[in-house]
């Protein structure tokens, strides 16, 4: 970052808590580093033995083919990923749970192989009896219910592309997202439950159709009862085909390159960029990330706190642990839904073992204090995980202690929609952690850090994060639209994958992600990553989250501008507010110092959890917010902000 003072990224590094070192997966540096030097000196032999993990109806003939930027894995072998998710479970975990299912209001569900195969297959026969064939789209749009994994392994089973939209989502994103795919059939429910209240999904897909001519029917399935628009003909109850349906529906083999799903990235305007995958080199990178990183085992109670409606959802609530034969915890609702303690509740309850959230969540437990984590037993805890977004040191080290009782791993696992599956993290029995850090890649990734010339930067200098090889989870295409893959992705910098992050690269090697390429502010001529500065205003003994946007400035081009939510009994004041920004200046650097300093009471968030910080800008610079709003889980947060905003000012 220029000139500027380095502090905020130098962490000492964490060995792995002894008593969890002796009982892992991999158990050293050592280990590790002969797995990626294996990986990197014969890429085709190390995939070629990781392809163990799955079950075959036929075995590939070659591991790779490449040309740039196209890759086919594992070519000319055939598999079934819904088969290798349940079928091949049967016979030795028939009876344990794969879905422990959490409704918001409390009330649990626990579902076995079995059963969950039973329904798979069920709604397999119900897809076909529909029209539905291998290779055709079909659009999913559902709250975190048991019903979500069933459609999309049903999808899989007969070779379907399932397309999720996160139930957050307004009808005008569902809508172009249907439009770009054009699905026959829509799976949704008559609503769902978000902190009491009832989310109305059948009539936001209602809404979204209108505009979609190739929709001839849409499933619902039935979650709250309450009453809803209806059209006869086109609209089926979920519940009346599947009691209809036999169980009886064998895995039909399909190529290692059958599409498996698309997933859109883009907002809520322009134009939606479907992210597609395909089948085995999807799955195997998952079912191995899943296995290694967080150190799986038979007796895990495994929960990741995604949405099935993201990437994370697919891979490591979906895909991955089930490959494993895992048991997942699936949460319906809200974190602090009926009270802030409702996740430790929860861990307690089943006694969770790997817990896999966001910085996002983190700071925000952070911010309602230790009390919550307190009231309850948390020792059935071995593993935790961060995922979504670099997390703040400070976040890393409340996390560990307060959750961890620093006796637990943390794996901080960078990858994105577009990987597939995690590419860079500790290695929780292996890698010596530094907190704010993903670390070092896993074996077969070659991530770099690089100038816009493509070359090498220095330990400590800021670039943009590449990768030079193929790895088995990449995405192959964006749907419809190669060109915009080709020029989005490959032609950045030429000849290797673009990433689209800033990160550094410090002497030990381990990777430093400081957020999109996009967040990084101008000041004076200096590149500043808004992760810094949110990392150095979290490490403020009174801050528990901050989000930092750029305004326009005059003499400096670009001018830093916080807003900051404070830890539980700190009250904002001008002292605080000096202190705050000359903790940023001492941190960093004078010219990191924010402008401007505005206290919240809540950041403006997604229903995942990721902050607005488009809507943050906006604010900044022009006072107010007239953009897309219908992704946000509060709009009062706007409001609120807006009015303490014109305080300050005033």
């Amino acid at each position: 970052m220029s000139d500027v003072n380095r502090k905020v990224l130098e962490e000492k590094a964490i060995a792995p808590p002894e008593g969890f070192r002796e009982r892992a997966l991999v158990g050293s540096l050592a280990e590790y580093e002969r797995m990626y030097r294996w990986a990197l000196e014969d890429a085709e032999g190390y995939w070629r033995e990781q392809a163990k993990l799955l079950d075959w109806f036929e075995e590939p003939k070659e591991i790779l083919e490449w040309e740039l930027p196209h890759a086919k894995w594992f070519v000319g072998g055939k598999l079934n990923v819904s088969y290798n998710c349940l079928d091949r479970h049967l016979a030795k975990r028939g009876d344990k749970t794969a879905i422990l299912w959490e409704s918001e209001d409390g009330k649990a569900t626990a579902i076995s192989y079995h059963e969950l195969h039973a329904s798979v297959c069920r709604f397999a026969n119900v897809l076909q009896s529909l029209g539905v064939k291998a290779g055709d789209p079909v659009a999913v749009y559902l709250p975190m219910i048991p019903e979500l994994p069933v459609v999309l392994l049903a999808c899989a089973r007969i070779g379907a592309v399932h397309s999720v939209v996160f139930g957050g989502f307004s009808s005008v994103a569902l809508a172009d997202r249907i439009r770009d795919c054009k699905p026959k059939v829509v799976i949704t429910a008559d609503g769902g439950y978000r902190r009491g209240r009832i989310v109305p999904l059948k009539a936001t897909t209602d809404q979204a159709i209108e505009s979609c001519p190739s929709v001839q029917q849409v499933v619902v399935v039935r979650r709250t009862g309450e009453a809803i628009a209806w059209k006869d003909g086109r609209d089926i109850w979920f519940h009346e085909l599947v009691a209809r349906a036999s169980e009886n529906c064998p895995a039909t083999a399909f190529d290692s390159e059958q599409p498996l799903y698309i997933l859109y990235t883009s907002g809520t305007t322009g134009k939606p960029k479907g992210v597609q995958h395909t089948s085995a080199g999807y799955l195997l990178q998952c079912a191995w990330s899943t296995r290694l990183i967080f150190d799986l085992r038979e007796e895990d109670v495994y929960w990741c706190t995604a949405d099935i409606g993201w990437v994370t959802g697919h891979s490591y609530i979906v895909y991955g642990p089930l490959a494993n034969g895992a048991t997942v915890v699936m949460y319906e609702g809200a974190p602090d839904q009926p009270a802030k303690d409702r996740f430790w509740e929860i861990i307690e309850k089943h006694r969770v073992t790997i817990l896999y959230t966001s910085p996002t969540a983190i700071r925000a437990f952070m911010a309602w204090g230790r009390e919550w984590p307190d009231r309850h037993d948390l020792s059935s805890l071995r593993l935790l995980g961060s995922v979504g977004e670099p997390i703040n040191p400070a976040a890393w080290k409340w996390y560990s202690e307060a959750i961890g009782k620093n006796r637990c791993p943390i794996v901080d696992t960078w990858w994105q929609t577009e990987t597939g599956s995690i590419l860079i993290s500790p290695l929780p029995g292996a890698t010596p952690a530094k907190p704010g850090s993903a670390t070092k890649p896993l074996p077969g990734i070659a991530p770099r850090v690089v100038n816009q010339d493509g070359e090498p930067t220095k330990p400590g200098e800021t670039g943009y994060l590449v990768i030079e090889k193929p790895w088995p989870s990449m995405l192959r295409t964006i749907y419809g639209d190669d060109e915009r893959f080709r020029r989005d992705y490959w032609q950045r910098i030429p000849g290797v994958y673009f990433t689209g992050d800033a990160a550094q690269q410090d002497a030990d090697g381990y990777f430093w992600v400081l957020g999109r390429v996009d967040d990084v502010i101008k000041v004076a001529g200096h590149r500043l990553s808004t992760m810094e500065i949110e990392s150095a205003l979290v490490s403020h003994k009174a801050v528990a989250e901050a989000a930092v946007v750029a305004r326009p400035d005059e003499v400096k081009g670009e001018a830093v501008v916080a807003f900051v939510t404070l830890r539980s009994g700190e009250k904002p004041g001008n002292e605080l507010h000096q202190q705050i920004s000359d903790h940023v200046a001492t941190t960093i650097g004078t010219i990191a110092r924010p402008a401007e300093i505005h206290f919240a009471q809540a950041l403006p968030k997604t229903r995942s959890g990721k902050i607005m910080r488009r809507l943050l800008r906006e604010l900044a610079q022009k006072g107010n917010v007239t953009g897309d709003v219908t992704s946000l889980e509060d709009l009062s947060v706007i409001e609120h902000l807006a009015r303490a905003k014109g305080m300050d000012e005033g």
